[in-house]
């Protein structure tokens, strides 16, 4: 995935400037060695260490993220650049035939490797076997085929990245019962923050809107202090010039949900941080604390990944 986003980005700047040389290097990092086990709350900043590492060292230039993935808390030294032009924000379900949510079995096996997905996924269909699935899309996707799993549950994005949309069956899932983790959908491309020259060349492919949406969901995600393996979302949509945000933060098992949402306009970074952060607060205020509290109690003791009831 992290190759084909790289390469979006490098073939955005050569079509804008074509005697523009763009280098891909592919960076191992401790995630990718850990990408078949099961992953705890903290892993997320395992994905882009070395990474931040060497654009630091001045190794490279441009580091492209999956914007969900990237911790909220950057490296002294490094910060974010020009957001491109969001993808789609939906999760999907793909199942062998095309099958709806409704339309699976009882106690179907549902693959995934989100907190978030799997507790939304059991706020409606309690009787699911949620299946901790790790590895790429081929690797989940043959788990699917070999029957070790009825569906699996991905972002749409992922598939249309990879050119893997129209090659497996799929059906899009409502956003109300499977709101977004914050910026799915967006990429993230972080440089350093005194690199004036990289900052010029990256700045084309800026999307305003994009980059506000961005901020308004990082800023609930960095008001509930959430880990990538916290079962919480939150998703940022333009309407009739207001930003419609709504966020959650939910109990593994989709039983207890904490839930709000505003509608306001911003039109900087920093107020839609702040905007972010204040609907944060609203979920605390509203039982996303106490959930929250109990989760981190508990996962001292549990792996942190959720199962069926």
């Amino acid at each position: 995935m992290s190759l084909a986003q790289s390469q979006q980005v490098a073939d955005r700047l050569t079509a804008l400037d074509p005697e523009l040389t763009v280098t891909i290097k592919p960076i191992r990092t401790k995630g990718d060695d850990l990408a078949q086990k099961p992953q705890s709350l903290g892993l997320k900043g395992l994905f882009v260490q070395e990474i931040e590492a060497a654009l630091l060292q001045g190794r490279v230039d441009v580091a492209v993220h999956s914007a969900k993935d990237l911790p909220l808390e950057l490296p002294p030294g490094l910060t974010l650049g020009p957001i491109p032009e969001r993808g789609p924000v939906a999760d999907v379900l793909v199942t062998l035939t095309g099958q709806t949510l409704t339309e699976l079995p009882q106690r179907a096996r549902v693959g995934t490797s989100s907190a978030r997905r799997a507790a939304q996924l059991l706020a409606v269909r309690p009787d699911a076997q949620v299946v901790p699935l790790r590895g790429n899309l081929d690797t989940r996707f043959q788990r699917l085929k070999a029957g070790q799993v009825d569906a699996l549950i991905l972002a749409e994005v992922g598939l249309r990245r990879l050119g893997r949309d129209q090659a497996w069956p799929w059906t899009r899932l409502a956003i109300d019962a499977f709101l977004p983790a914050p910026g799915q959908g967006a990429l993230a491309l972080e440089i350093r923050a005194d690199d004036q020259r990289v900052l010029e060349l990256l700045a084309p492919l800026n999307h305003p809107a994009s980059a506000l949406a961005l901020a308004l969901e990082r800023g609930v995600a960095e008001e509930l202090g959430s880990g990538c393996q916290a079962p919480a979302a939150a998703l940022a949509e333009l309407a009739e010039g207001l930003w419609f945000l709504q966020g959650l933060v939910a109990w593994p098992d989709g039983s207890t949900v904490a839930r709000a949402e505003s509608r306001a306009q911003v039109n900087t970074l920093a107020a839609a941080r702040a905007q972010g952060q204040a609907l944060g607060r609203a979920i605390l205020s509203q039982g996303g604390a106490a959930i929250l509290a109990d989760l981190a109690q508990k996962n001292s003791s549990l792996s942190g990944e959720p199962r069926g009831r």
